[in-house]
């Protein structure tokens, strides 16, 4: 492994970031995007978001030294692996994206000295609820305001059953609350009453820590990233098809997993904003190299393709345990089609950028189901249709759908609230690199939670985002 830098510990780490990323305790910062000529380049996206929060867990819970490269070095995952040192395992940031973990092993976690600190990280926090869950101890969640908000009792719920004491907490099961792990944890069959991988995470992590096996049903498959992860470190994992679009997971508990490589690869999740950007910027051709394809992650991809998208899959090959390839992306006329509530788990964190690219195809694009939008670091669905209505399109809620009347052209001129979440803030810089008038968002700093260096990397490809003294 490369050493670029001295190795620091994770409660100190901070890698640079550019100017849009103010951090949390800042004034707001907003950009404007303005109409751009053409796109072109061959470009990296950060490594995936939900790889690294799992490879800093899964390394502090194995029992050796684990080694990642690629992880993202976004503010998220920054708060997961201050956690996981917190929590007694040693985390080394050994240069850029490269990091090593010395884990303590299941069941061996110290009780931390204060409240964990997860900023704006959903993920983080509630898959760690469930790793603290298998350890006789107490601790205490908390984030920023934003995170705050954000409803914990779907994670509280079943662990709960497996007998972890929720000793705090918030109005409405949010933080911050303080949970103590049982000595001996209760293994259960828990049916997720919605799709979700953060909910099927913390009931898994969780089991490592009971005798027995615990099940996790779900009627919708969500991303597999944990399974995969478990496999990957020597867990013993079983996966079976349940129902027409399900699956039901089993995991033996108490196993002694194994410090195993984890080579992170690019996040689609962001790859979709340089992604949709190369397909609405008339004359655009865009590379973006090394992005995670598993199944469970390409709804975005298939649903543009749909749409009429050129998108070329290059060199597929398989890193870390997971489907990777380079995208070769050229600008493309777009038709409005109809999304199957049934494609949402594997693309909820797209469906902002996909509006904007809905917004300047041609006909009518519905989006169904997507009623989990309103519990991510917004209400999602109400922030993009105000996004929406701020840029002069057409739009309309009709119960969990979002219906959007593309017309090819996009007005813009308006000024989108972010508030505080960085897949919005994105999306709307997409927006007014093709709109009539320039689109301002009023924050650019909670990019850092995902994509510390999207707005150089985004300039890099040729287009116009201007931050805000810069604005004028």
């Amino acid at each position: 492994m490369s050493t670029t830098a001295s190795p620091s510990s994770a409660r100190d780490a901070a890698p640079a970031k550019d100017a849009a990323s103010s951090g949390h305790g800042s004034a707001p910062l907003p950009a404007r995007a303005s109409r751009s000529g053409p796109l072109a380049g061959t470009i990296e996206v950060p490594g995936d978001k939900s790889v690294s929060h799992r490879a800093l867990i899964f390394g502090t819970l194995a029992v050796g030294e684990t080694e990642i490269t690629g992880l993202l070095e976004g503010e998220d995952v920054l708060n997961t692996a201050r956690a996981c040192a917190a929590l007694g395992a040693n985390v080394e940031r050994l240069g850029p994206g490269a990091w090593r973990v010395r884990g303590v092993g299941v069941g061996g976690l110290q009780a931390p000295d204060g409240p964990l600190d997860f900023g704006n990280a959903g993920t983080g926090s509630r898959l760690m609820m469930g790793v603290v869950a298998g350890n006789p101890i107490t601790a205490t969640f908390d984030g920023d305001a934003s995170l705050r908000k954000r409803p914990m009792r779907r994670i509280l719920d079943p662990l709960e059953k497996m007998g972890v004491e929720v000793l705090d907490e918030a109005e409405g099961g949010r933080l911050p609350l303080t949970l103590r792990g049982p000595r001996d944890l209760i293994p259960i069959t828990y049916e997720s009453p919605v799709a979700s991988a953060q909910i099927k995470s913390a009931v898994l992590l969780a089991g490592l820590g009971a005798p027995g096996e615990t099940t996790l049903i779900e009627k919708e498959a969500s991303r597999d990233h944990t399974e995969r992860m478990l496999a990957h470190f020597g867990a013993e994992v079983r996966v079976e098809p349940h129902g027409a679009h399900g699956r039901k997971v089993t995991l033996k508990g108490r196993p002694e997993l194994k410090p195993a490589p984890v080579r992170v690869p690019a996040d689609p999740s962001s790859a979709a904003f340089p992604l949709v950007a190369a397909l609405i910027v008339p004359g655009s051709e865009v590379t973006i190299r090394g992005v995670m394809t598993n199944p469970l992650r390409t709804g975005l991809l298939t649903t543009l393709q749909e749409m009429g998208a050129a998108i070329e899959f290059l060199d597929a090959r398989t890193e870390g345990g997971e489907s990777v390839a380079d995208l070769r992306v050229r600008a493309s006329a777009l038709k409005g089609v109809d999304v199957p509530a049934a494609r949402a788990p594997s693309m909820i964190d797209e469906y902002p950028v996909l509006a904007v690219a809905a917004a300047c195809a041609e006909g009518t694009t519905r989006m169904r189901g997507l009623s989990e939008l309103r519990v991510k670091e917004s209400d999602r669905l109400a922030a993009v249709a105000a996004g929406l209505e701020a840029g002069g399109v057409a739009f309309a809620i009709e119960g969990d759908d979002l219906v959007v009347e593309g017309r090819g052209r996009v007005p813009g001129g308006g000024t989108v609230a972010t508030h505080m979440d960085h897949r919005i803030a994105m999306s709307f810089l997409m927006m007014g690199l093709v709109a009539e008038k320039p689109m301002t968002i009023d924050d650019v700093s909670f990019i850092a939670t995902s994509f510390p260096d999207f707005v150089p990397l985004m300039t890099g490809l040729g287009a116009d985002i201007a931050l805000a003294g810069d604005a004028a």
